[in-house]
């Protein structure tokens, strides 16, 4: 059963299930919008663009081989829709990841045909170019705009397994190896259960935001749920923002306390390393930041 996880239970949802009818629907939303910041020299020249658009990386690609996905393929293909190749000072395309810590790039209910490697990450990568190529049109560039930042470090607590946990994890190193079991990662988060037990019981993770005119930027240092990128750009105070995720760090998925209660692979302990409202803790604190830099700014201009 696809639903069994690694702890001896069973989960309501399944990261990248195979095939089957008991599929219902997405576990959670989709965050289409592509954000971006143009920055151009006084006489005109494309100097760098920052997107960012919350899907996780395509991959794809052939055993062995590393490659920077569909970031790399908007980088090169924005430079060319903005005939931006040759010219000095050299354009610069970067694209970060929003939130995209439970979206990936397949439509489980209708996969469509097998595509060649790195076909899909230059599928993605060339119509976000596209996308931001066409809207870079119509914006408006400002010669000053204000900047600002704030930071905090938050204390979260580690998650940590039970005595019941353990002793099951302690079962599934005992099996033979030979026996079916009864997830085939189990062994696998056996070892990852007893580091969660011998770490810190505490955290401290580095949260940021940043102004640019009035523009927002969080930066959070997880592969952070989608409909908490949903719920800051909702509630930010600045005229518009996005987060970028896994910046200042990598501390594993962050789902929402719902996310927790219906399971999969995001949610596992050692997967998820810590407390189960963690995320709530740092949607707030990202929102009272915001709040702090946009009080600086109006002081400031004052």
């Amino acid at each position: 059963d696809q639903r069994h996880n690694p702890f001896g239970g069973i989960d309501r949802v399944r990261m990248n299930p195979s095939s089957s009818s008991t599929l219902l629907r997405p576990a959670g939303p989709v965050d289409p919008e592509v954000s971006f910041i143009s920055v151009q020299s006084m006489d005109g020249k494309p100097l760098c663009v920052l997107g960012n658009y919350s899907l996780h990386y395509v991959g794809g690609v052939p055993p062995r081989v590393i490659s920077a996905d569909y970031f790399a393929v908007f980088a090169r293909h924005l430079e060319i829709l903005l005939e931006a190749r040759d010219q000095y000072p050299p354009f610069v395309g970067i694209l970060a990841n929003g939130t995209s810590g439970d979206v990936n790039n397949i439509n489980f209910t209708d996969r469509g045909p097998r595509l060649e490697p790195f076909v899909k990450m230059e599928q993605v990568g060339q119509l976000i170019a596209t996308r931001v190529a066409e809207s870079m049109k119509a914006i408006e560039y400002h010669d000053w705009v204000q900047l600002g930042a704030e930071s905090s470090e938050l204390e979260l607590a580690s998650r940590r397994p039970d005595a019941e946990l353990l002793k099951y994890m302690a079962q599934v190193e005992a099996k033979p190896k030979d026996e079916k079991p009864f997830q085939t990662n189990e062994r696998s988060y056996a070892s990852r259960v007893k580091r969660m037990a011998e770490s810190p019981e505490t955290v401290s993770v580095p949260l940021q935001v940043l102004k640019i005119g009035g523009l927002g930027i969080a930066a959070i240092p997880f592969e952070v749920f989608t409909e908490i990128g949903l719920e800051i750009k909702e509630k930010c105070p600045l005229d518009d923002c996005f987060t970028i995720e896994l910046a200042g760090g990598s501390y594993g998925y962050l789902p929402t306390p719902a996310q927790h209660e219906l399971g999969g692979y995001e949610t596992w302990m050692g997967t998820n390393r810590v407390e189960i409202k963690a995320s709530e803790k740092i949607t707030k604190t990202i929102l009272e930041l915001f709040d702090a830099v946009q009080k600086g700014a109006v002081t400031a201009a004052e």
